[in-house]
């Protein structure tokens, strides 16, 4: 008997372990992460130290930004369980958040053995986990819109500069496709050009077709182009070929870079000139010009150098005549790869380079360097960065410079190397109104507001002033969830997007209906399944709400009543209904409040329906459920 007992015991206890759980899991998917940490952190009392539960309370932290709990939590399953990875990835920036950079580089290397191409962690540098976090971070005060341009190709296409509103790029969309380059298995590239138009901030594209020359393209590579600002010269890439169109080898086998120049003559590019600064035996590419147009920097793995490939610079001099080329020094070039530089009119000098700390292969960096010769370049992060090639930086000159264009071989892309375009500008709003009284327009003051980003984070919890007014700071082109809560009344839950117009205001104002109606407590209806008298988790959810007011009206007693539809033997309906009434009654008074606040808790089974639903009636589902209530009536407030 005594095993009996013992055997009914635990069923009953592993029975209530699940429904709070599953009432926790209810709360916690409606961002109700407080009561949800209550009811989890209960159920870790009673025994419950599952990976769910564990999961779940960091899950609750880390989205109410509280990372030294969250971390806490995680560790415990972290250390008992085999985490996923987006549960180990939010454990490794709850403990960077924390300062706890020693226990996150142990995890991160956990999560490397797991996951080890993700972009967040495969440049991971034990020494810059701060640098790292710094770098993937995007300012939200900035609206930040990156997009792939439509006239990329599914070869490469990259390099991007724009003048009198024509785009010039390279791509390897060849005429011939079935000429390849054995690097890559792509055609050879060529220049292409195509007119745009900027639209209202939104780029307008004509049809790509080769750049407006006679020889400019060959049968091997050309790229990366720069325009003088009268127009009439062009500095591009070429393959080091013979006079034959043939292409010229060093003694190893290999294919050096130069760099030509065009000049225009009746809109076509013609009188292809070799610069004097070209070598044999080493590549020299990817020119760039100063906004004056003095001075022209390139690309080279010449000897002397400080790695693979430097940046240089040369003054250029009259009748195709230029200085002695002079590296841009280690504030530029490191052991690494220096590639693409190119200067904006404000001389700001970008270039890309996998030599110093980055997210990943080239990054896009910038420097003072031209004013200041001991200036540090800095990465520009993301998203102008990723954990793939980034290159190719581009501002037109023309322009404002909240418009820019880079190159990218990362994912999402339509071919090997595409264009994107970045429009970055301080872009911010307001969220305001007034919290009231749905029914009365009284002002509900100190009524908590939620503000909750898309992936269901708290990003901030205020409370309403004295006159109800509330006001939040939110970014342009973002999706929000706002919710109102005050005791004893529904939560108002608003879905809110912003757009894209700085300083725009948008007037919400909160409108909360009451749980007490008179002489009732009104909460959405309970359900319970057919013929069973069980409080279901959904159910649970709801009768929280009654547990807040009888918690806050200390001398308020209720009664409850519980009616059925008519389906079913009228005797089996009532009792039924009793048995429905007292698990009611029974859970209210599982959460702590005193029995003498409920004075009664009676079935009445199919004796009072709401409609003609009666016996041997025929009914919809819907018009049955409206037969089946609960009502909490106040005997005393």
């Amino acid at each position: 008997m005594k095993t009996k007992f013992l055997i009914i015991l635990l069923v009953f206890c592993t029975s209530t372990l699940f429904a709070q759980k599953k009432l926790a899991d209810k709360f916690f998917s409606n961002y109700g992460y407080v009561k949800a940490i209550e009811l989890y952190e209960k159920a870790v009392e009673n025994g419950d130290n599952s990976q769910h539960v564990l999961t779940r309370l960091g899950d609750s932290f880390y989205n109410n930004s509280n990372s030294e709990k969250a971390a806490y939590w995680y560790g415990k399953a972290a250390n008992k369980f085999d985490l996923n990875t987006e549960h180990l990835y939010k454990y490794i920036q709850s403990l960077k958040s924390i300062g706890n950079y020693a226990e996150a580089d142990i995890w991160t290397k956990k999560f490397i053995e797991i996951q080890n191409n993700d972009s967040r962690i495969r440049d991971y540098d034990s020494d810059n986990l701060l640098k790292y976090a710094q770098l993937n971070s995007v300012d939200e005060a900035l609206s930040i819109t990156i997009e792939n341009l439509p006239i990329n190709s599914k070869f490469s296409d990259f390099g991007s500069f724009i003048y009198n509103d024509e785009l010039f790029f390279a791509s390897a969309r060849g005429l011939d496709e079935t000429k390849k380059y054995g690097w890559n298995k792509e055609p050879f590239l060529n220049l292409f050009q195509v007119s745009m138009k900027d639209i209202d901030n939104t780029l307008k594209f004509g049809n790509a077709d080769l750049i407006k020359a006679s020889k400019v393209n060959s049968d091997y590579h050309e790229a990366s182009i720069a325009i003088s600002n009268d127009g009439k010269t062009m500095y591009f890439t070429r393959d080091n070929v013979t006079r034959k169109n043939k292409l010229n080898f060093d003694k190893k086998g290999t294919t050096h870079l130069k760099i030509y120049k065009a000049t225009l003559i009746d809109g076509s590019w013609e009188e292809i000139k070799e610069l004097a600064i070209n070598d044999e035996i080493y590549s020299t590419g990817h020119p760039a010009l100063s906004p004056d147009n003095k001075k022209l920097f390139f690309v080279s793995d010449r000897k002397g150098g400080f790695g693979q490939t430097d940046i240089y610079e040369v003054d250029i001099l009259e009748n195709n005549k230029f200085s002695k080329p002079k590296n841009l020094g280690s504030k530029i070039n490191t052991e690494g790869r220096e590639m693409f530089p190119f200067v904006s009119k404000d001389s700001t000098f970008y270039f890309s380079t996998d030599g110093r700390l980055n997210l990943g292969l080239l990054d896009i960096f910038k420097s003072n360097i031209i004013k200041d010769s001991i200036s540090e370049p800095q990465n520009l992060g993301a998203p102008y960065n990723s954990g793939y090639d980034d290159f190719a930086f581009f501002i037109d000159p023309s322009k404002d410079n909240k418009r820019s264009y880079l190159s990218s071989n990362r994912l999402g892309g339509n071919g090997n190397d595409d264009i994107y375009t970045v429009y970055s500008r301080i872009c911010s709003q307001k969220i305001k109104g007034i919290t009231k009284d749905k029914k009365t327009n009284k002002i509900l003051s100190n009524t908590t507001i939620k503000l909750i980003d898309e992936t269901g984070k708290i990003i901030e919890e205020i409370l309403s002033d004295e006159k109800g007014e509330y006001e939040l700071n939110v970014h342009c082109n973002k999706n929000y969830t706002v919710i109102g809560s005050f005791i004893a009344y529904s939560d108002n839950k608003i879905e809110i997007n912003t757009d894209d117009k700085n300083g725009n205001v948008i007037t919400q104002d909160l409108l909360l209906e009451s749980l007490i109606n008179g002489n009732q407590i009104v909460i959405k209806p309970i359900f319970f399944d057919y013929g069973k008298w069980n409080i279901r988790t959904d159910a649970e959810y709801e009768l929280e709400n009654i547990v807040d007011v009888l918690r806050i009206n200390p001398t308020m007693i209720i009664k409850i009543e519980a009616h059925t539809d008519s389906r079913g033997r009228d005797k089996f309906n009532m009792r039924l209904s009793n048995k429905r009434a007292k698990s009611t009654r029974d859970y209210i008074l599982s959460r702590g409040i005193s029995p003498d606040r409920i004075k009664s808790a009676i079935g009445f089974g199919e004796s009072q329906l709401l409609n003609k639903c009666s016996n041997d009636v025929k009914c919809t589902p819907e018009e049955h459920q409206i037969n089946r209530r609960s009502y909490f009536y106040i005997v005393k407030k």
